[in-house]
């Protein structure tokens, strides 16, 4: 059974996939702010462009875990966005169907993307070897 692992780094390509995965979530997720704040002046409230910006703000984050999903810090990172995607669900509801997917997608490239880069070392291991001197 493969680890879900929570820092370090990735092979190519886990990183490849969860960056992926982080990118089009950060496109819902700034869907997700006009939401937020086209809800927050429906109901009269004045916190519309703060919604707005916070919303932006996780957006960004979003696509910044996905560059740095090469390194150290992409992983780590990555799993702070989809904590952040749960936790917007109490302003925008409807957050909780796109923490299901992404986090879904997001468990899914993770366990099958080692899987793919254990498989690919074993293959390039193996590759060594006398059929390697054809």
């Amino acid at each position: 059974m493969t680890r879900v692992p929570f820092t370090g780094r990735l092979g190519t390509f886990t990183w490849r996939m969860l960056a992926t995965v982080l990118g089009s979530q950060a496109l819902i997720i700034f869907l997700g702010a006009l939401v937020a704040r086209g809800s927050a002046i429906a109901r009269g409230d004045g916190n519309g462009t703060t919604l707005l910006w916070a919303g932006c703000g996780l957006g960004m984050l979003a696509i910044v875990a996905a560059g740095l999903m090469r390194g150290p810090l992409g992983l780590p990172l990555g799993w702070l966005v989809q904590l952040l995607t749960w936790a917007s669900a109490v302003i925008v509801p409807a957050m909780v169907g796109v923490g299901l997917v992404f986090t879904g997608l997001w468990l899914l490239c993770l366990v099958k993307g080692q899987q793919v880069d254990a498989m690919m070392a074993a293959r390039e291991s193996g590759a060594s070897g006398p059929e390697a001197a054809r």
